[in-house]
């Protein structure tokens, strides 16, 4: 049986309720630019970006670079979070302004498809937790919901079977596919800017592997290779899991207004400032959910009135440690494949 999303105020349509938050939140200054934070954040992971392939190139032929490709998955996925801010416009004013910066730290820095990603996104920001309109919980290896997994078969509904185990295994594999959906996107004719995304895709390809390759013997270039895609996809799923996974999944028979729609699927993690860096300020699930275009570093400041809002009209706000984050997500994957057992 599916778990109910909320109690019968889910029914009732309050847009209002929005409205009256939005003001509180513009009055407090929350939505303004913060131009020189994203300066220094943005400079700050260029200079790791490129010392880390400089140290790649002094470390040379040893195995010690197998350190390094861990510290670059770190750096590549730190780079990952800007890329989501500038695709929310919480950097830039302008949409091109956006789209430069997006294309040069996404395709070409750490071969992500900006456009590909920008689309899937922003979708999933329109209808979380939707098991019909939200691409992140569409039913691939991993199925979300009880009626995915009556309509799974081969590989998905073995995986169903047993998936709160397989579930950070396969995260080892996660970047290897957004860089192949990247690629993937460029040959659909709906994709905007096609040949530049695909030429910034394949300078980046290029650069990447024939650095590796050029630098380390054959062997310990694949182990580089393994490592650092591996822990990039890694602590890419890590960062986003806690944020939805295992909270309620909205079917056509949901009808939420907006806020309860952005609240009542998303998950806050507690934590001090290495939670906030580690997690690209994404901890803040719920507030970036209700203003995609704030900035980052506003969101911790926007959670007690966020929070203090959904208490006065009795919304559910769920926030909780990170590792308990992981218990709730795996829970609900097992749960979901107990059929198959």
């Amino acid at each position: 049986m599916r778990r109910p999303v909320a109690d019968p105020v889910k029914l009732e349509t309050r847009g209002s309720d929005f409205a009256r938050l939005a003001t509180k939140i513009t009055e407090a200054g929350l939505l303004n630019r913060r131009p020189v934070y994203y300066a220094i954040r943005i400079s700050l992971v260029m200079a790791a970006y490129l010392g880390g392939w400089a140290l790649f190139v002094w470390v040379g032929d040893s195995w010690l670079q197998l350190l390094v490709a861990v510290l670059m998955a770190v750096v590549f996925t730190q780079i990952g979070f800007v890329a989501h801010d500038i695709g929310h416009r919480q950097v830039f004013r302008t949409r091109r302004a956006s789209d430069i910066t997006g294309l040069l730290v996404g395709n070409l820095a750490i071969g992500l498809g900006w456009g590909w990603w920008n689309t899937k996104h922003n979708r999933h920001h329109a209808n979380p937790n939707h098991e019909d309109h939200d691409p992140d919980v569409s039913p691939a290896v991993i199925v979300w919901s009880e009626d995915q997994v009556a309509k799974s078969v081969g590989l998905p509904k073995f995986i169903a079977k047993r998936q709160a185990y397989w579930f950070f295994p396969l995260l080892t594999l996660e970047a290897w596919h957004l860089h192949v959906a990247s690629v993937k996107a460029v040959f659909k004719p709906t994709t905007k800017r096609r040949g530049t995304e695909g030429a910034l895709l394949l300078v980046h390809f290029v650069l990447y592997f024939g650095l590796v390759f050029a630098v380390l013997p054959f062997w310990m270039a694949l182990a580089f290779l393994v490592v650092h895609q591996g822990v990039f996809g890694i602590y890419l799923g890590c960062s986003f899991a806690p944020n939805h996974k295992g909270m309620p999944i909205l079917t056509a028979e949901d009808k939420l207004d907006f806020l309860r729609k952005q609240v009542l699927t998303s998950r806050n993690v507690k934590g001090g400032l290495l939670t906030d860096v580690g997690l690209g300020q994404l901890n803040y699930q719920i507030e970036h959910h209700l203003f995609p275009n704030m900035p980052a570093p506003n969101l911790r400041k926007a959670q007690p009135i966020v929070r203090r809002y959904c208490e006065e009209i009795g919304v559910s706000y769920l926030e909780t440690g990170l590792f308990k984050s992981y218990g709730q997500a795996l829970q609900h994957l097992h749960e979901v494949g107990a059929a198959l057992r």
